[in-house]
């Protein structure tokens, strides 16, 4: 049987893998030259990941065929997520690093921007969380879901138990985050909030559990052994009214701010008409790669205890 497409074992009906643009020579061109001297390759000169050089310079699209995405190339397109927002180039994952998480290895800032449902703002029905995560530069590093049922949602409102499903540019899920039923008075020192996170899904990284406390709202965050790494104490008023909330995040002994998950004032209208919050998370750059993953699920967490509004 003669292939369809001459020089590949491709069956019948499935398209080439490249466009044929990428196989033709200039014009006049017979067959394959190979590398020339001017061959765009790797040389002397190329730049290469350095340290002051992070991300590949604007506009650079790789080396690949045309329409297909290489490591450096930002991907504007994503299942679930808005298009044309550039996604944050993958660099090379540091040692015993999960995978997925190589993209928290080189930044100290995430944002976090909630999408605002249209449906949720016009019945009050409540739906689903969807967030897109983003460094400093704006390029979106991950795309996070909330899968809840209907029932659940709207009966539990923001006490609900939650999974947050965390995906990378490739659609694939990293990270996981498991909220469970809990007690949602201070007045009960008993069964207190906690999140539980994967990294990658079905491996344990970290844990935020809610410490009691009268007046303020304190957490513990704890590594795969449950032993304590840090702690996170915001303000004794919750309250953003036209401005920031900061939740400090302090050594053991909080005597040491190290980091901080700030609630950011979003403007009047947004404030008050819909509950899609945007939230900053600042931390060392050194900080353990599982560690930032484990302040993703803090900041979710902080989220839904204080300022997911529910008039159901």
């Amino acid at each position: 049987m003669n292939a369809p497409h001459p020089g590949t074992n491709l069956p019948a009906g499935y398209p080439p893998q490249y466009p044929p643009a990428a196989f033709q020579g200039p014009p006049g061109h017979t067959g394959y030259l190979g590398p020339q001297a001017a061959y765009p390759g790797t040389q002397a000169s190329y730049p290469g990941p350095q340290d002051a050089y992070a991300v590949p310079p604007p506009g650079y699209s790789g080396a690949g065929p045309v329409g297909f995405p290489v490591q450096h190339q930002p991907v504007y397109s994503q299942p679930g997520g808005p298009a044309g927002v550039p996604w944050m180039p993958a660099p090379p994952p540091p040692s015993g690093c999960p995978p997925g998480l190589e993209y928290l290895s080189q930044i100290d800032q995430i944002l976090i921007h909630q999408q605002v449902e249209l449906l949720e703002v016009l019945t009050s029905f409540e739906t689903n969380n969807k967030y897109e995560i983003k460094n400093s530069l704006g390029q979106r590093i991950y795309f996070a879901a909330e899968n809840t049922d209907c029932c659940t949602r709207n009966c539990c409102g923001a006490s609900r138990p939650f999974t947050m499903r965390i995906l990378d540019n490739m659609g694939q899920e990293v990270i996981t985050l498991e909220r469970p039923l809990r007690c949602a008075s201070c007045c009960c020192p008993c069964c207190l909030q906690e999140v539980k996170i994967h990294a990658p899904p079905g491996v344990p990284v970290g844990y935020v559990t809610q410490n009691w406390h009268p007046c303020l709202p304190k957490f513990t965050v704890q590594n795969e052994r449950r032993e304590d790494v840090l702690k996170i104490i915001g303000p004794c008023l919750v309250c953003n009214c036209c401005g920031d909330v900061d939740f400090e995040i302090k050594s053991l002994d909080e005597e040491n701010v190290v980091g901080k998950i700030s609630k950011q004032w979003t403007g009047f209208v947004r404030e008050v008409f819909t509950d899609a919050d945007n939230f900053g998370i600042q931390f060392p750059i050194d900080l353990d790669v599982k560690m930032k993953a484990v302040m993703l699920g803090a900041c979710f967490l902080i989220d839904f205890m204080f300022f997911e509004r529910s008039e159901n």
